[in-house]
């Protein structure tokens, strides 16, 4: 069975990354859970002290623009994290690619 996996890369501004990190583990990502994403893996990327990324997984495109629709529109994301998280972000790209479900369960491991 294959699987959409969005890669989201982020390039936050700088000396920023732990605070970025910090807001992820305790508001992003349980709002997220909450919200039902299936988020695969996260965090600093080791090349530079400014990238993150973000690695989420879904059944189709459709879902995926679904999920992200609802979430990003919703009342917990906006008055909530939103502004606090979208402050320390200079940039961000999304590539979505198809993968075998076991090859995201592999990735997954790392959370």
């Amino acid at each position: 069975m294959k699987k959409l996996v969005e890669i989201r890369s982020y390039n936050l501004k700088e000396g920023s990354r732990n605070e970025f990190h910090r807001l992820v583990l305790e508001k992003s990502l349980p709002l997220l859970k909450q919200w039902r994403v299936d988020v695969v893996a996260f965090g600093p990327s080791p090349h530079d002290s400014t990238s993150y990324y973000l690695i989420r997984a879904y059944d189709n495109l459709a879902e995926r623009q679904s999920s992200q629709d609802a979430f990003y529109s919703s009342l917990d994301w906006r008055q909530g994290p939103r502004e606090s998280i979208v402050s320390l972000i200079e940039s961000d790209t999304s590539i979505v690619i198809e993968m075998e479900s076991s090859v995201v369960d592999v990735l997954r491991q790392g959370i």
